[in-house]
Order: C-alpha cells, then sequence, then structure tokens
C-alpha cells in the first residue's frame, strides 16, 4: 500500500488494517491503529510504519484511545519470506528472549550487526527493539485480560525484571501497568478483554483476530487429533472446543481454545495450564499460528472470490484459516506418517506411536500424555509403528536427525531452504515439503497438486475454461484454494 491508499484506510477507520501498519501524528506525538476513532489527521502530519517499535522508535507513544497494541498481528511475517518476515516470526516465537540477538542472527544465518542492519532499514527498527513492543503487547493482553500479579506479568511477557518492565510500560503506552489494565473494561471485543479471575496456573483470555472467522479450523483439527494428547468437542450450545498438550521451550503446557460464533463479540478464548510463565509468549504465539489468527481473510476471500471455480464456496465459507503448528518437528513426523494414507489411517498410526510420548505434567481428561519428542521416537518408533517398512525407516531416520541437531528447521526458514534441509530424507517429497510449508511457516501461497483430497475437490467444483490447474491466477493466496479444496473434498456426496 502506498501513503494515499493508507490514508484513506485511516479516513474510513477500516478495521480490516488494524495491525498491518500503525499511524503516528506529529502533531500530537502518539501513533494509532488505523481505525482510531479520534478526527482524521492532516496527512501532512502523518507518517506510516510497519511495526509499533518503529513508531516508538521515532519518538512517538501509543494511543490511550485507541490502543494500537490491541490488535492482531500483521499477516505480512508469513507473507515474506525475506529475512524481515522470518525474524519476526522467530522474535514473536520469543526466541531473542531465550537466546538473544546471537541465537536470533545465528538461525537466520547473519551477523548480529548485519541483521540489525537490515531489520532497521527494512521494519524501522532493530530487533531488541522489535523483541520489546512483542513483550509490551504481550503484557498488555496479560494486564487487561487476567488478575495475575504484576510480577508475574513482567516475566511473562519476557522482561528480566520488574523495574524494566514498569520502564518499557510507562515509555510505550505512557501509563503505569495499573492504569494500563484499568483500561481492560472499556476495550472492545476481539481485543484480549474480559478479566479473568484464574489463577497464574490456568490463565484465561480472548485472542484478537479478524473477521470474517470460519469455525471449520476446528473440524480440521478434530478429525485429525491423537487421543490422551489432543481433544475437541462441541456442546449443546455451539461451542467448539480443541484442547492438547505441547513441548515448549522450558517445559510442558496444556491449552484449550473454545469458540462459539452465536456468543456476543464472537470471542476466541484460549484458557493455558500449567505453563511457564517464561514460556507464555512462545505459547501466545504457537496458538495464533495454529488458527492462523494474523491473516487478513477480508482480502483473501476478495482474491478467491474472482475465480470461478471457488467463487460458491468462499461465499458459503467466509474466512476460511490455514492451520498452523504448535511443534515444527511434531508437524513433520505427522506429515512423514499421513502420506499417501487417509486421515484416519495416519490419526491410528498416531495413536499408536503417541505410547513412547511422556506422561503429561498435569494429566485432565482426555489429556494425559505429550507427543514423543524426536529421541523418544528414535528410541521406541520402530516397535510401535505398523506398515510399510520404508514408511517406518523414514520416520525414525527424520526423528534421528532433529534428536542429533543434523535437522534443524523452524519458524525461521522459507520454503526455499526447507526444501533444502527436507527433500535430502529419505521419503520426503515434495507434497511433504509443501505441507510443512503450509502449517508450519503459514506459507500462503502453496498449492498441492498431487493431493488426493485437492483432485476430488477440483472434481466437484465448476469447470474452469482456460484457468490454470493449479490456481496460479490466485498467487499468494494459493494455500487458501487448498483448503477449499480439501473442505469441498469431505462434502458428504448427494445420493441419487
Amino acid at each position: 500500500m502506498d501513503f494515499w491508499q493508507r490514508y484513506r484506510a485511516i479516513d474510513a477507520r477500516d478495521t480490516r488494517f488494524d495491525g498491518q501498519f500503525f499511524t503516528a501524528v506529529s502533531s500530537t506525538g502518539i501513533y494509532c491503529r488505523p481505525s482510531c476513532p479520534a478526527r482524521t489527521p492532516r496527512a501532512e502530519n502523518v507518517t506510516f510504519y510497519e511495526t509499533s517499535a518503529a513508531a516508538h522508535e521515532a519518538g512517538y507513544r501509543a494511543c490511550k484511545r485507541c490502543l494500537p497494541e490491541a490488535v492482531p498481528g500483521t499477516p505480512a511475517w508469513n507473507i515474506r519470506s525475506d529475512i524481515a518476515g522470518r525474524a519476526m516470526r522467530l522474535i514473536n516465537d520469543g526466541v531473542i528472549t531465550r537466546e538473544g540477538v546471537d541465537g536470533l542472527a545465528q538461525r537466520l544465518g547473519y551477523s548480529a550487526r548485519q541483521l540489525n542492519r537490515i531489520l532497521s532499514n527494512e521494519l524501522g527498527a532493530g530487533p531488541l527493539s522489535l523483541a520489546r513492543a512483542s513483550r509490551a503487547q504481550t503484557a498488555r493482553t496479560l494486564l487487561v485480560s487476567t488478575n495475575m500479579l504484576l510480577a508475574d506479568v513482567a516475566f511473562a511477557s519476557g522482561f528480566n525484571s520488574v523495574r524494566q518492565f514498569n520502564d518499557t510500560i510507562g515509555e510505550v503506552f505512557a501509563m503505569t501497568p495499573t492504569a494500563l489494565r484499568a483500561t481492560g473494561a472499556k476495550s472492545g471485543p476481539h481485543r484480549g478483554t474480559g478479566v479473568s479471575g484464574a489463577a497464574p496456573a490456568a490463565l484465561t483470555l480472548n485472542l484478537p483476530y479478524r473477521e470474517p472467522f470460519d469455525p471449520g479450523i476446528f473440524d480440521f483439527l478434530a478429525v485429525r487429533a491423537v487421543p490422551g494428547i489432543e481433544a475437541a468437542s462441541t456442546s449443546a450450545d455451539g461451542t467448539r472446543t480443541y484442547a492438547r498438550t505441547l513441548h515448549l521451550p522450558r517445559g510442558s503446557a496444556s491449552f484449550s481454545v473454545a469458540f462459539n460464533p452465536s456468543a456476543p463479540g464472537k470471542p476466541l478464548q484460549l484458557t493455558a495450564t500449567a505453563v511457564d510463565l517464561h514460556d507464555l509468549p512462545a505459547l501466545l504465539s504457537r496458538v495464533r499460528r495454529l488458527f492462523d489468527l494474523d491473516a487478513d481473510p477480508q482480502s483473501i476471500d476478495d482474491a478467491l472470490a474472482t475465480d470461478p471455480r471457488l467463487k460458491g464456496n468462499v461465499t458459503a465459507t467466509p474466512g476460511i484459516r490455514v492451520p498452523g503448528a504448535v511443534d515444527p518437528q511434531e508437524l513433520l513426523i505427522r506429515a512423514i506418517i499421513g502420506q499417501q494414507i487417509t486421515v484416519g489411517a495416519a490419526r491410528t498410526a498416531l495413536t499408536r506411536l503417541s505410547a513412547a510420548g511422556s506422561p503429561a505434567a498435569v494429566a485432565t481428561p482426555g489429556l494425559e500424555r505429550l507427543f514423543p519428542t524426536a529421541a523418544e521416537l528414535a528410541e521406541h518408533g520402530r516397535a510401535l509403528l505398523r506398515g510399510p517398512q520404508r514408511r517406518i525407516d523414514s520416520v525414525v531416520a527424520a526423528a534421528e536427525a532433529v534428536a542429533t541437531g543434523a535437522l534443524d528447521f523452524g519458524y525461521g526458514d522459507d520454503l526455499e531452504s526447507l526444501e533444502k534441509k527436507l527433500l535430502p530424507l529419505s521419503g520426503v517429497g515434495p507434497w511433504t515439503v509443501g505441507y510443512v510449508g503450509m502449517r508450519v511457516l503459514g506459507a500462503p501461497d502453496v498449492f498441492l497438486a498431487n493431493d488426493a483430497a485437492v483432485r476430488n475437490g477440483l472434481k466437484v467444483l465448476p469447470a474452469g475454461a482456460g484457468l490454470s490447474g493449479d490456481f496460479r491466477e490466485l498467487s499468494p493466496w494459493r494455500s487458501y484454494a487448498t483448503m477449499h479444496l480439501w473442505r469441498a473434498a469431505a462434502k458428504p456426496k448427494p445420493r441419487n
């Protein structure tokens, strides 16, 4: 978007662009979200920034009226496969907090000095400033959404001390943490509001997202749920829930996400249990990735609807999402097992394999175990897996490569680097790389042409005379086209 496109967006107070850029006003010294209800500033006083960190580095403070940090993240970090996009995915996952700038730079293949220069040029702020903005956003969410002690909020957000936390909140928001907490009652739906009386061991908060939101992602996760590790249900009032255990950098945890499309405000509510407070930013980031909550569904739907083959599906199912992954290495194993077999058969194989996993730290009904680590799979995989020996060999070999460090991939990769790392593995082909790219990287432009369900989905769509078979006209949104095809293939066929 150029300057005037963005200016028209803020003049219209278009909520679709919240989180995609930030508006700084020189006459007031503040920065806002695009939908800020304040009077539209004069164009000559406006500067647009890609990140809130860049606006803060330029000397601006967050608007107390629109709370620009209380928005979904930008979809650009999945669309962009450049260093800036890859770095932001890792920063949001808490890599700088755990490994520092040097660790982030090493993961991306650059020196810390080079990375600082690249991010400053591309995003207007260096890695430390970007990480601080991410911590401030997490802190704001916890302050307005929970009754956690301020010290717990500080460490859960990634700050090293309460003083650092207080200073940052004061600099970014021009408020004390206590004053910022008081704004929670004034915020609208989808902004991380809804004060919870939960103790730190069981946190409940709402996840911001852009509408429309298709709850079909709960169905996608439900049919693939591994018993004991994942659980999915739909209650009598229509509330859909997905829950699971998972490994995080400092330990294990479990979470559940609930959504009722009939509830006022349609909140998407996360409850996290038995999570180390230092792991909370990573958990929030990974849950957001799992449900694709930073997507811009209206723009995606507008693009997909231009294809006559998909127009009817888009109209019937607005806001479709591409499911992410809370553990890249787990997703690779699931993808290898799921090659060329049905979803049900893959689930059966994964259920057997789950016996190698450790018990959950805090077991709850339906969530008793953790998905096996790479080391556990390497040790016990052969005894638990059934089926073709070649597939068993592929699963165990991949697990051994991850366990020994020979294979290291994750949110900081792009499709090209993912191919270089995964294709040399025995039993891994382009379908597996594409599927892992969709779900781990959130890559929006993957089309799995050889997937059986994609081919079946094409058979039930209207003809597309003169259009390409790989939907290249819809780039960069072909992952979402793939989701529509999978949905079409799964629909019950009418009886004659």
